[in-house]
């Protein structure tokens, strides 16, 4: 049976809107090195054509940092920053990007996670709060290792730290390499919070093998009602993570064309 959709707060990544009433949008990730412009801006006209919403791009060094200027100048879809750890990486791309993915929890100090956070206000522009079952921070996986619980007490503890600087424009993802966390993960934290939910599986497989695991969790989230965007992680070519997603999406009753 087929839910209504859980009504969330809604968010714009360039002029794409998440969450609210908005149509759930799909996206995928570069595999070059952001600082190779050619071949970045090549990769992100494939997923274009192939009808990708949205676009992530690592930022590994601050010479991927710098190029998301002119990487911005030519992209046919909205920029996502990838951030690992490195908040001054985040600063240099909140000047350029439509939005960053970060854990603030993982950034270090107070003060460096409100210099991200004011960067993104300045720009007007959201933050994702990428949990993962695999890397949660120290307290939750030493308290309840990768379960669903420790990466719902990851997303509230970082959901916490944005809201504490008068900061909500943020979505969250909850990510474990199997569907019966992804999905539990999901179920728990919904009803607790009002942001949107970027839906995924984390270590992307072969296209039969990821296809599945997309499916079953991505699917069943989405006919409950659950998820406002979403990646399907495969490892090969770029456009069959956008065919696959729209393919769930359609056989979900959740497409709009």
């Amino acid at each position: 049976m087929l839910e209504n959709r859980v009504k969330t707060k809604q968010i714009f990544i360039g002029g794409v809107a998440i969450g609210g009433d908005a149509p759930i949008s799909t996206q995928s990730m570069t595999f070059s090195k952001t600082a190779d412009i050619e071949s970045t801006k090549n990769q992100i006209d494939r997923l274009k054509l192939a009808g990708a919403d949205l676009v992530r791009v690592a930022v590994s060094n601050e010479k991927d940092a710098l190029a998301l200027k002119e990487l911005k100048k030519v992209s046919p879809l909205p920029l996502i920053a990838d951030i690992h750890f490195h908040y001054k990486f985040a600063l240099i791309a909140a000047q350029s990007v439509d939005a960053i993915r970060i854990n603030p929890g993982n950034i270090g100090s107070k003060d460096k996670i409100k210099a991200v956070v004011d960067a993104c206000k300045e720009k007007n522009i959201p933050i994702r709060i990428g949990v993962n079952a695999g890397s949660l921070e120290k307290q939750f996986d030493q308290k309840y290792g990768p379960t669903p619980k420790g990466m719902v007490e990851s997303a509230l503890y970082n959901a916490k730290l944005l809201e504490d600087l008068d900061f909500t424009n943020f979505k969250i993802s909850l990510k474990a390499s199997d569907v019966v966390r992804t999905i539990e993960a999901y179920r728990m934290l919904r009803p607790l919070v009002i942001y949107p939910f970027h839906l995924g599986v984390t270590e992307a497989g072969n296209l039969f093998s990821s296809s599945i695991k997309s499916a079953m969790a991505l699917g069943g989230l989405l006919m409950e009602g659950i998820g406002d965007t979403m990646r399907v992680s495969i490892t090969g070519e770029l456009e069959n993570e956008i065919k696959v997603a729209r393919a769930i999406l359609r056989h979900s009753g959740r497409l709009k064309e």
